[in-house]
This record gives structure tokens, C-alpha cells and sequence, in this order.
């Protein structure tokens, strides 16, 4: 497959496959799974990892916004869609339209929502979002007052509102990734005690959910009728001492690869990159590649990380700039134009992860592979070989 070999991410579809199988093995019977793919599927193209989950037979999706919304079905995804955060509610009639769920980020919101609904004629499907720890959005319900009105709130949003059909009622939890599980816990009950004292009043819904990644993995017990795995799915965990367990068999789905552009000697003394916060120790081969913070690598991590060339790693030296930085390949064998440098991922039988680059850049992966840039060409395999390209600058070269 023909694409720009300057920077580029590998995304391997069947390891997405392996990693969904894996979730769907060990979630509960019955359990239903909405696989998170906003932010463009964490970097990886939402397109094309949501066609992939589609054919695995995923049950719902879920994104940030309405537009990412929008580029689901004009892609031809055709199962139920959540979005998670707010939406204008001028939007309500475009929401029924194209059959999208709608989360209530609150008691107005909904009110509001309701009303642009009738104003437009159609009905909204929802799902009440109850905030029981991350005091960011839904319904305030944190201790005994805030839970008794929570619970009046979501009775006024089911029974008083029309032009919303609350099908599902969720919640988020705030340190589930964390070792110590005491607020986890915590949140779990007071979602599940609104949950009851609603089904006493002859209020119930078709689908309750709770569990992100870090829950999916820890708290079966708290897998209830729908589980939201993200992270997870392109093989990546939430916590250190989640992959240590060695209980899940998830595999990382992105590869980060770079060209080299010109090979040089460089004499002991010289200095290297913006501000000369290098200089050669001793006489040096540096290999300048095709990679710099505009596509993603952060700029803190300058002269503390490293890539891979012929399975060994070569130092990032300098400062890394916008499309460029520079390796110490002195000691990686030999090394010219065009060769392929890994930023994470594998060079042969050595593996650089991803999280290694997190932990240097101080930040999480999450963050890591959703920053990689739009002129990053994705490129997807099956079977190890090319069988799509999604190129964001030049979209038609595909």
C-alpha cells in the first residue's frame, strides 16, 4: 500500500479483534458491551476501528459529541450510539433522526432538551447520568441529601418529560484504576441505591452501566447490563498493576513508526538542536528523523527517551522541534536514509511500550496515543499487511 513514509501509526486490526474477544469472554452472560471509541477511537481512527468492532458484534458505541455521532452513521455504523457529554439541545431533532442516544447532564439540560424535542416533534433517547464521584457531569448525588434528590430529579425526567425516553441510566467512576477500591465501592452503592429506590416507585431501565476499562477488569460484580470498555480495547491498561496480573491477555494495537532523513557524523564538543541543551560527548553518528512535537512526540521528553533501530535503542539528542528530532545511533549498527526508526512498538524482538513514553512525558497513555497528530497517516493491517490507509491531509489517498 502506497502512503508517505515519513511518519506513520500501524493499527492492527486483528490485535482490536483479539482484545474485543478477550473483553467478551469475561464479561458476564447477557452483559452488554459499548465499546468507546471518541476521540477518534484514542487516536486510532474511529472509522475503521468502529466498522471492525461492528463486524465483532459490539453492542453499542460511544463517543464525546455529536459529530463524532455524525461520522459513525455517514460511515455506515448503524448500532445504537451514546453520547457522553453535552450536546446542544437545539440538536434534539437530529439526535432522533439519526437514532442517537443522548446522556442527561443534568436535571435543566434535560428540561431544556425536552422542550426543543416537542418544539421539533420527536422523541429523545437518553440515558441519566448520575454523578456519584467525579462532580463533573449528571445529576449531584454524592451523599444523603444529593441522592434523595437525584432520585426526585430522575423521577421528573422519566415521568414528567415526554420527549425524552430514558432507556438506560449510568454512572462514572473516579478511581477505579486506583488499588485501593473504598470509593469505587462507594459509588457503586450509591448508584445501585438510587437505582433501587427508583424500581420501588415502579421506575426501571432497560440498561444500568457503570464500569469503564479499569472496572471491566476489576469489579465483575459491577458489570450490571452494560460495561464501557476504552482503553482496553487497543490494548493498553489503565494501571501498571492491572498488567502485572497477567489475568487479561490484551494486546497493544498501534505501532509508532519514523523515517530516517540523513545520517551524519557529528564531533565531540558540537551541540545539538534549539537552546544547545545537548552536546557530544565524543565523537557521535546522528540520525535526524521525521518525527517532531507537531505529530505527537512531546517535547518534554527531549533527551530522556529513545526509539528503536535494528532492535536497539537509539537516544533522542536535542531538543525535539516541531517535525524533526535527532538520534545517537553510534552504537546501533548501521543505520542510512530511509531507515525505520520505532517510537513504540516493536524493531524486531525488542519492544518499546507505550507507556514507557507516558511515564517520561509524565502523563498517562491515554493521552499519549489520542495526541498523535492528523498528519500522522494511520495504517491498517490484517494478517500483518496493509489493507487501509487513513490519511486526514490528503483523505483521498486511501
Amino acid at each position: 500500500m502506497k502512503f508517505l513514509k515519513r511518519t506513520w501509526a500501524c493499527i492492527d486490526l486483528d490485535q482490536i479483534r483479539h482484545n474485543y474477544r478477550v473483553i467478551r469472554d469475561n464479561v458476564r452472560p447477557g452483559c452488554r458491551i459499548l465499546s468507546i471509541v471518541k476521540a477518534d477511537a484514542y487516536g486510532h481512527g474511529a472509522v475503521d476501528v468502529a466498522a471492525c468492532l461492528q463486524k465483532e458484534g459490539t453492542d453499542w458505541f460511544g463517543v464525546s459529541n455529536l459529530e463524532e455521532a455524525i461520522q459513525l452513521r455517514r460511515a455506515g455504523i448503524d448500532r445504537p450510539i451514546l453520547i457522553l457529554s453535552y450536546t446542544p439541545p437545539e440538536e434534539a431533532a437530529r439526535l432522533a433522526q439519526l437514532r442517537i442516544t443522548q446522556a442527561v447532564v443534568g436535571l435543566a439540560y434535560a428540561r431544556r432538551l425536552n422542550e426543543e424535542a416537542a418544539r421539533a416533534g420527536v422523541t429523545v433517547q437518553v440515558h441519566v447520568k448520575i454523578d456519584t464521584g467525579m462532580s463533573r457531569v449528571g445529576l449531584m448525588a454524592q451523599n444523603g441529601e444529593e441522592l434523595m434528590q437525584a432520585q426526585r430529579q430522575t423521577e421528573e425526567i422519566c415521568t414528567a418529560m415526554p420527549h425524552l425516553q430514558a432507556t438506560g441510566i449510568f454512572t462514572h467512576f473516579a478511581t477505579a484504576d486506583e488499588e485501593n477500591d473504598t470509593f469505587t465501592r462507594q459509588q457503586y452503592a450509591h448508584f445501585m441505591q438510587i437505582i433501587e429506590a427508583l424500581r420501588q416507585k415502579g421506575i426501571t431501565f432497560e440498561i444500568r452501566h457503570c464500569c469503564n476499562s479499569a472496572a471491566t477488569l476489576l469489579f465483575p460484580d459491577m458489570q450490571l447490563d452494560m460495561v464501557r470498555p476504552g482503553l482496553i480495547l487497543y490494548g493498553l491498561f489503565p494501571a501498571e498493576f492491572m498488567q502485572k496480573s497477567g489475568r487479561w491477555d490484551l494486546h497493544p494495537a498501534m505501532e509508532l513508526k519514523t523515517a530516517v532523513s540523513l545520517v551524519k557524523p557529528v564531533p565531540a564538543g558540537a551541540t545539538l538542536g534549539y537552546g544547545r541543551t545537548c552536546t557530544a560527548g565524543e565523537d557521535m553518528l546522528v540520525a535526524t528523523v521525521s518525527i517532531g512535537y507537531a505529530d505527537g512526540l512531546p517535547r518534554c521528553i527531549s533527551n530522556k527517551a529513545c526509539m528503536l533501530l535494528n532492535g536497539k535503542q537509539a537516544p533522542i539528542v536535542g531538543r525535539i522541534s516541531m517535525d524533526q528530532c535527532m538520534l545517537d545511533v553510534t552504537r546501533v549498527g548501521p543505520v542510512q536514509a530511509g531507515a525505520v526508526a520505532t517510537v513504540f512498538g516493536k524493531s524486531g524482538d525488542v519492544c518499546l511500550p507505550v507507556e514507557q513514553l507516558a511515564e517520561l512525558a509524565g502523563t498517562i497513555p491515554y493521552e499519549t496515543v489520542c495526541l498523535i497528530g492528523k498528519r500522522v497517516p494511520r495504517i491498517y493491517t490484517e494478517n500483518g499487511q496493509p489493507v487501509a490507509a487513513l490519511n486526514y491531509i490528503t483523505p483521498e489517498d486511501r
